[in-house]
């Protein structure tokens, strides 16, 4: 079982930083253990994997995924231990019906997405356009398959994408969603040729601050891209 040790940078305002050698990311006071140990794990690049994070000074609190980190007596610059285990990943099409309703109705699951849309600003890349529906893609097994065994990055992208975004672009506006920092998909989406091609163009650029870590009865804790998040900041699409 690998061991990373990253920090955790308290600040006096409503934010903190997680520190990885020597790269950072945002989280807020209000997110939950479970969303530090998300953010921790897109900081070491460990994407398959689900973390767990020994916080020193509060371990049994710590072990509480739904517990805000606001709620948990931590000192500046925590030195964290994350034992790497098995991924734990919902596919959203293997949730029946009643899990979905599950989901979406629990009042605590909500208050987070309400908690989401006051914080997060959603930054247009392209006006969105009259009339055209919305399709939201991911980056990852979409427009790049990441866990290729190809030793050429370029065999990593996905054919005929740009075909695919042209053909969609004609009746859709396109948003690029991935569970990753915006500086690691401004990054992909460069290198993929996706943000200055001729024939289309990428409506906004969400990442994994737009997301939420939600609860359900049958599937436990998960993370999920909730849409009602881009209905409440695009109310034009």
């Amino acid at each position: 079982m690998d061991q990373y040790s990253p920090t955790l940078v308290l600040r006096a305002d409503a934010y903190s930083e997680v520190e990885w050698e020597g790269v950072q990311l945002r989280i807020c006071a209000d997110d939950s253990v479970a969303e530090l140990k998300r953010r921790i794990c897109f900081l070491t690049n460990v994407f398959a994997q689900a973390p767990e994070a020994s916080l020193s000074q509060s371990r049994k609190q710590a072990s509480d995924d739904s517990l805000l980190l606001s709620q948990i007596p931590l000192k500046p610059s925590l030195k964290m231990t994350m034992a790497m285990t098995g991924e734990d990943i919902v596919d959203d099409f293997e949730l029946g019906k009643d899990e979905v309703v599950d989901v979406k109705d629990k009042e605590l699951n909500k208050q987070k997405l309400r908690r989401r849309i006051n914080q997060y600003k959603i930054k247009l890349v392209n006006p969105c356009r009259k009339g055209k529906k919305l399709l939201i893609l991911d980056i990852d097994y979409t427009l790049f398959d990441h866990r290729s065994t190809a030793e050429n990055p370029l065999q990593l992208i996905r054919p005929y994408r740009h075909e695919f975004l042209t053909a969609a672009y004609a009746e859709y506006d396109v948003i690029i969603w991935s569970a990753t920092s915006m500086k690691w998909i401004e990054l992909k989406m460069g290198e993929l040729g996706v943000l200055n091609n001729p024939n289309y163009k990428i409506t906004a650029l969400l990442d994994h601050l737009a997301m939420i870590t939600v609860q359900s009865d049958t599937r436990g804790i998960f993370d999920c891209k909730p849409l009602g998040l881009v209905w409440a900041l695009l109310p034009e699409v």
